[in-house]
């Protein structure tokens, strides 16, 4: 028999919980950058997104933690936009197109629809793949779906800029947090990330999540993970994203219990090639490079979790979303 989903709001609730969070868009504060604009009229805050969330693609996903793709695939939600601008974003063709991914501006009974499309094609879960900034429209959609019979865990797959606030709102709504931590420094966050205060603010999301869920992961009789959270470190080149004060703050702070997702796929998008100025960045990492996280993996006693294929990995998550149905052709 399979483990328990973790209980989920009633459709009721649910509905009463968007009520809340579309309230927050008329002087928006979705996010930490709290712009105040009136989303339900315009888009000229920072993430350029409206009234109607954008969906940029969808379908089965294979290149999530193997708890999350399984074999049937992570149902796998691509919302147009974003509340950072990270000069290596592997999804800019859709994070940072705002007039581009503007035509795919759905409303929420078609998100939900699509919800049950994913459920219906044998998808393990829900992924939600940056959804910061559509949170209010995400939840409505939820409740639209779980009263249609929606029953699979909710993944928030996101880039760890997100408000307390916000994520208190989602409790007992998300089952599975796969927050990003990217920095342990200000300035990086600053210069890479066109962002102020993102290690503070990140880390402060990451304890409500953790306070949410704690660091056991619930797995099914699939191996499916259907409750927990999954922290993703993404080791940059030349030491920027300080793995070593990420994980010790996550070793000291949190547990040493909590699951760890140690990536090695990062490589210089053609907008890092095209930049010039991020030298730094103009590379993959090395195998000494990769060696020195695991070893302050193994130093901290941090032992649950999944690692990349540090040779494989820059060439097999390199997404193409001009083909909008699989965009990760190259993920295993």
């Amino acid at each position: 028999m399979s483990a328990k989903v973790a209980r989920w709001l009633t459709t009721v609730e649910l509905a009463a919980r968007a009520d809340v969070l579309e309230t927050k868009l008329g002087h928006c504060d979705i996010c930490p950058r709290a712009c105040g604009v009136d989303r339900t009229r315009r888009s000229n805050g920072f993430c350029r997104s409206g009234w109607h969330p954008i969906l940029s693609a969808h379908g089965p996903h294979f290149g999530e933690e193997p708890p999350i793709s399984g074999q049937k695939g992570a149902g796998n939600l691509f919302f147009g936009n974003c509340n950072l601008r990270c000069v290596y974003c592997q999804n800019h063709q859709i994070s940072q197109s705002p007039g581009a991914e503007r035509h795919r501006a759905i409303d929420c009974r078609a998100l939900s629809r699509t919800m049950m499309e994913l459920a219906k094609r044998g998808c393990h879960n829900i992924n939600l793949v940056s959804p910061t900034h559509f949170v209010p429209q995400i939840v409505r959609s939820l409740s639209m779906a779980r009263a249609a019979g929606l029953s699979l865990p909710i993944v928030y797959n996101c880039n760890g800029y997100e408000s307390v606030e916000t994520l208190q709102l989602l409790d007992g709504i998300v089952h599975v947090y796969l927050p990003d931590l990217k920095y342990a420094d200000e300035e990086l966050a600053r210069r890479y990330s066109g962002v102020d205060q993102y290690v503070d603010t990140a880390r402060a999301a990451i304890r409500e999540m953790y306070r949410q869920l704690g660091s056991k992961l619930v797995i099914d009789d699939r191996g499916m993970m259907i409750k927990g959270m999954i922290v993703r470190l993404l080791v940059l080149p030349n030491g920027l994203a300080d793995v070593e004060r990420s994980l010790t703050f996550i070793q000291e702070e949190l547990s040493p219990d909590v699951a760890i997702s140690l990536m090695a796929q990062y490589y210089p998008t053609q907008r890092v090639r095209a930049n010039g100025r991020d030298l730094l960045l103009s590379r993959t990492i090395s195998f000494a490079e990769w060696q020195r996280a695991l070893a302050v993996l193994d130093r901290l006693g941090m032992e649950n979790g999944w690692l990349q294929d540090w040779a494989e990995a820059p060439e097999c998550y390199r997404p193409d979303f001009n083909d909008r149905c699989n965009p990760f052709k190259t993920a295993v």
